[in-house]
């Protein structure tokens, strides 16, 4: 091919087949390395198809492939809590979230099990655990998730009575779900995991069955606020009492000590009296006649003591003045 001006008519620049040459290779290149790199999220794992069949699973990070078509990847994220909602929709989530206004009755709308209509709001979580799975297991993974959700949720709440729904067994949906859903969706072959399911409203028909609930639902949340009141009492009286009463047994463990060590200390004394009475008993019979005197009139200066035949004033008398016998 000769050098020749291949320069288009009108064209700004004149061209020749060495510059063609040179471009289609520039862009050869620029293809090959574009295509030969690829970068996978730290929330992600990357799915490699050789020729369209897996090869490999790669991690974060930039990473390498064969150029133009030859390896593809699918990146997955893996690390990241996906959320669907049942019966209603968020517009904006944040903050204040805003929701949908519109009505997803053919989602939420269920029968309990005593042929009562409730209209149920909930949400499911889940994270995908396993990419190969996600991607080539299920032709609509997400199709199939929300089918199984709701499948499950209204056969759990058509088990129930309403009353159930609404109040003590809304727990235990949420807990069955949760496990329903996983056995499943494993058995599936699906490769996530459901991390969370969560009622979120639940209403009753409108009228005069919604205006009942809501006296139920009130007079529920009155007994639990009075349950929670009654626990608080508890807990400031029981300790109070539990330490008025240790107060008790300490002090009449005191006073049986005391009254032990004055027995003990009255028979030592008894004791040691005997012993003085069976060496003298005269002395000792007078002695304590004596003593008995000073206990009963020591403290009380306005006593006279007579003699037996009340003839005269013993002679003790004059004594009492002079702080006593």
């Amino acid at each position: 091919m000769s050098d020749r001006d291949q320069t288009p008519k009108g064209f700004p620049f004149p061209v020749r087949p060495k510059m063609i040459i040179l471009a289609i290779v520039v862009l050869i290149i620029a293809g090959t390395v574009m295509s030969s790199f690829y970068v996978v999220d730290q929330t992600e794992q990357a799915v490699i198809l050789f020729l369209g069949n897996f090869k490999t699973i790669t991690g974060p990070g930039l990473q390498f492939k064969l150029p133009f078509g030859i390896e593809r990847n699918y990146n997955v994220p893996t690390q990241v809590i996906q959320t669907e909602q049942f019966g209603f929709r968020t517009e904006r989530a944040g903050v204040t979230s805003v929701y949908s206004k519109a009505d997803f009755p053919e989602e939420s709308i269920m029968l309990t099990g005593d042929l009562n209509i409730v209209d149920v709001e909930w949400t499911i979580q889940y994270r995908i655990v396993d990419p190969r799975a996600w991607l080539f297991n299920v032709q609509e993974p997400k199709r199939t998730i929300r089918d199984i959700s709701q499948s499950i949720v209204n056969r759990l709440v058509g088990d129930r009575t309403i009353f159930d729904v609404i109040g003590s067994e809304r727990t235990n949906i949420e807990i069955r779900a949760q496990e329903t859903m996983n056995n499943i969706l494993d058995s599936y072959g699906l490769g996530i995991n459901i991390t969370t399911v969560k009622l979120r409203n639940i209403v009753p028909p409108a009228g005069s069955v919604q205006d009942a609930f809501e006296d139920v639902n009130k007079a529920i949340q009155d007994m639990e606020r009075l349950i929670n009141e009654g626990r608080e009492q508890y807990n400031k009286e029981i300790p109070k009492a539990k330490g008025q009463a240790q107060q008790l047994v300490q002090e009449a463990q005191g006073y049986a000590a005391e009254k032990v060590n004055r027995a003990q200390g009255d028979v030592a004394r008894f004791t040691s009296v005997l012993q003085e009475y069976r060496r003298n008993p005269d002395v000792t019979r007078s002695r304590l006649y004596i003593e008995m005197i000073e206990d009963v009139f020591g403290n009380d200066p306005g006593s006279d003591l007579i003699d037996r035949n009340l003839e005269n004033f013993l002679p003790l008398k004059n004594l009492q003045g002079q702080g006593g016998l």
